[in-house]
């Protein structure tokens, strides 16, 4: 038994050196941001040896060989060693899936994150670290726990069911004596649990912090502030002062998620206004438009429907004037005031005028042979009347009687303006 002894510590001794050692390499490994051989480094003392190692060497489920390494060092190494990974896991998932990926793989990646964000890493530390006693956890590990599943759980019913049930443990433990009567150096190593985990002030204020976790973020959370306020009102470890403060904290708790509800509300009602009225907008934009471009078809529609006016057919005979004719009609037409006419000018008008008769009275006969027949008709009759003497002499006569007649009235005009 003494040769037994001497070798078991012996054995402790050389488990809790390999377990410091590699916590001390893993932490440097994380500080120098060396992340997947820190996880490498440290998963060897938390993680239970192979079933088959088990069965190999003969252990049994009671004895601490058969669980991590981690499960048979003092409190404070795995207070330590826990905490590490804890914080470990949570700058795993705070690298972001594309550095992560790259880091660590995308399936190891999303095996690490998933451990926090479904709280399956606090049934690793039970069973693995602690013989699946959820009361012997210690409590500064629970907090570490809590808060990293407060701080990546989408549910904290998971995380409520935990701490209710550690809670329970550790303040009611039980002892299973025949399951551990091969196993006396765990026996040995359980903490005193009959005084609720409050025997000393640190024992005291760590079970302090996990009631605020518990009643103060896990629960309203879950919005059982009823079933808060009740829990603070009859917990046995508060006293009178502690309990007035949790319950002015959980009712500050309270008023200002209403009052972030009421924010809340109030600013996805003026986003619905604002997205209302940049509707309005838009739709009374879009009306505009489409009344304006209706109006446009209308009026070229209107324009290609009604008939050649007045302007057409000023168009068209200018079209057969000279320019300056052209341009002089088109400046009356215009209204525009120009200086009047020099002698030139009015003597270049008359000739291009004259020009354009003949041209327009060429173009008529050529494009009506009828009327230049009409017209030679009345030509070859009007020198055949006037070859005739009889005719002639009274058209003669006719022409004087006329110009006596005009000679009689000028001068009786110019008398009567005399006088």
């Amino acid at each position: 038994m003494l040769s037994s002894s001497v070798s078991s510590l012996s054995s402790s001794r050389y488990q809790s050196s390999h377990i410091a050692k590699a916590y001390r390499q893993a932490a440097q490994l994380f500080l120098t941001r060396r992340l997947p051989e820190a996880l490498s480094t440290i998963e060897p003392i938390i993680t239970p040896p192979s079933q088959d190692t088990i069965n190999g060497n003969g252990l049994e489920n009671g004895d601490l060989s058969a669980f991590a390494p981690i499960a048979s060092a003092s409190r404070g190494t795995r207070v330590k060693v826990w905490s590490f990974y804890l914080t470990f896991l949570n700058s795993v998932v705070e690298l972001g899936a594309e550095e992560g990926k790259h880091a660590f793989g995308s399936t190891r990646w999303k095996e690490l994150v998933s451990k926090c964000r479904d709280g399956s890493i606090w049934e690793d530390v039970v069973r693995n670290g602690y013989a699946g006693a959820e009361g012997d956890v210690d409590a500064e590990v629970v907090v570490n726990l809590a808060t990293l599943l407060l701080t990546h759980s989408p549910s904290q019913r998971l995380n409520q069911q935990r701490l209710e049930t550690y809670l329970s443990a550790s303040a009611n433990p039980t002892y299973d004596v025949s399951s551990h009567m091969q196993s006396p150096s765990y026996l040995q190593r359980r903490p005193s649990q009959h005084n609720n985990g409050t025997s000393t002030p640190r024992d005291l204020n760590t079970r302090l912090k996990v009631l605020e976790l518990y009643t103060l973020h896990v629960l309203p959370r879950n919005e059982e502030w009823d079933y808060a306020r009740e829990f603070i009102s009859m917990s046995e470890v508060l006293d009178d002062e502690r309990k007035e403060a949790f319950l002015l904290a959980l009712h500050s708790l309270k008023e200002e998620k209403e009052e972030a509800e009421v924010r809340e509300a109030k600013l996805r009602q003026q986003q619905q206004e604002q997205m209302e009225q940049r509707r309005k907008e838009s739709e009374a934009r879009r009306l505009e438009q489409s009344r304006a471009e209706d109006e446009r078809r209308k009026r070229e529609e209107e324009n290609r429907r009604q008939p050649r006016g007045s302007d057409e057919v000023f168009r068209k005979s200018n079209a057969r004037l000279p320019p300056s004719t052209s341009s002089r009609a088109s400046q009356g037409r215009n209204r525009k005031v120009s200086p009047p006419p020099s002698l030139y000018h009015r003597a270049s008008s008359l000739f291009a005028s004259m020009q354009a008769l003949v041209a327009s009275t060429a173009h008529s006969m050529t494009a009506n042979p009828v009327a230049l027949f009409r017209t030679l008709l009345f030509l070859l009759a009007f020198s055949l009347a006037f070859g005739r003497r009889d005719l002639r002499e009274r058209i003669m006569r006719v022409l004087r009687n006329a110009w006596e007649k005009v000679r009689r009235t000028v001068g009786m005009g110019v008398k009567v303006s005399y006088i």
